[in-house]
């Protein structure tokens, strides 16, 4: 679309407080600065994150209100900034671009992103696919290939399989020749064995139990934490003796480090926000979006992704979906 036909405003749902409601308001559609292309949205994402950080309960994501929320995003480029090279007008793009440290967040019609957190969306998804991946994929990518270097040959134990981050872990450490296992609710098996890993019951084995069925005790090369609290401690029990890595994506809580270093294994933590919030980093979430997006058009990688649908004027059900607990697969905003 050539910027002439770039409206002057544009829709977007604002929240003015703290679990404020959505107001569908008029807003100027957002200028390119430079190194920056403006995407006309097709698609919002919808994380567990953005709902946390309209309760108030995500300091860490410092984002003021008022403010649009939403982090997750496909469209279409629709102008290009000066210095903005990676890009043309017409591409399709995906990424994690904003709702976090002051940046325009994606329940809205334009956003103006830095290009380098941009990639072209997987050929084999739709907008609206491509929109759920970018927050879950980064973070399973900085936690497994960035910090661990799962290879093949690893066996990798995800905590949270059926989970957003988990699901993608699951298939990304797969892609990576990992023998991959995952813990779950037993109403989830069917779908951690759709994705190729052999399922764990948490609910009736405890760390003990199924590292010696399924290592003979030795421990898992690798262990992903993506549920926080008592399962990083059961991480730190699952690691492999001296060579076994846990990563977890949510830290939170007081923990003692003494299991995981009796068995001389390693911790990283992930912190996907950090880029956006610092503005350093930023490349690098568009090149693993570039590389999730082989993996996709490779058949390796596919979003689970709800068939709930909602529009942006709906943007307050779709917080109470995800809330709700009742979501199967990630939930989608349709914008455009």
């Amino acid at each position: 679309m050539p910027s002439s036909l770039v409206p002057t405003t544009m829709q977007a749902a604002v929240v003015r407080e703290t679990n404020g409601a959505f107001e569908i308001i008029d807003r100027p559609v957002p200028d390119t600065p430079a190194g920056h292309v403006l995407v006309r949205i097709s698609a919002s994402g919808v994380n567990p994150l953005d709902t946390k950080i309209r309760a108030g309960l995500a300091a860490h994501a410092k984002h003021p209100l008022p403010a649009i929320l939403g982090m997750d995003m496909a469209g279409v480029v629709v102008q290009v900034g000066v210095g903005a090279t990676r890009f043309q007008v017409g591409d399709e793009v995906y990424g994690l671009v904003g709702g976090v440290g002051g940046l325009q967040g994606t329940l809205a019609e334009y956003v103006a992103v830095d290009e380098d957190l941009l990639a072209r969306k997987p050929k084999n998804l739709s907008q609206r696919e491509s929109a759920a991946l970018p927050l879950v994929s980064i973070t399973a990518w900085e936690g497994l290939i960035d910090r661990a270097r799962t290879s093949t040959g690893h066996k990798v134990l995800v905590h949270g399989g059926a989970g957003g981050v988990g699901h993608v872990a699951i298939q990304i450490a797969r892609a990576f020749g990992a023998d991959v296992y995952a813990t779950a609710k037993p109403s989830q098996f069917d779908v951690v064995r759709s994705l190729g890993a052999t399922p764990i019951d948490y609910t009736s084995s405890t760390p003990a139990e199924y590292v010696q069925a399924h290592t003979a005790g030795e421990g898992f090369d690798v262990v992903y934490d993506t549920v926080g609290g008592a399962t990083l401690d059961a991480s730190f029990l699952s690691a492999r003796r001296y060579t076994g890595h846990v990563v977890s994506a949510l830290g939170w809580g007081t923990h003692s480090l003494a299991p995981l270093s009796f068995r001389g294994a390693t911790y990283s933590g992930v912190f996907t926000l950090m880029p956006m919030l610092s503005g350093k980093g930023r490349a690098h979430h568009g090149e693993i979006l570039a590389q999730v997006a082989k993996l996709v058009d490779a058949g390796q990688l596919r979003p689970l992704v709800s068939t709930q649908r909602f529009t942006l004027d709906q943007a307050a059900d779709a917080h109470a979906y995800v809330t709700g607990g009742q979501a199967v697969g990630r939930v989608v905003v349709d914008i455009a």
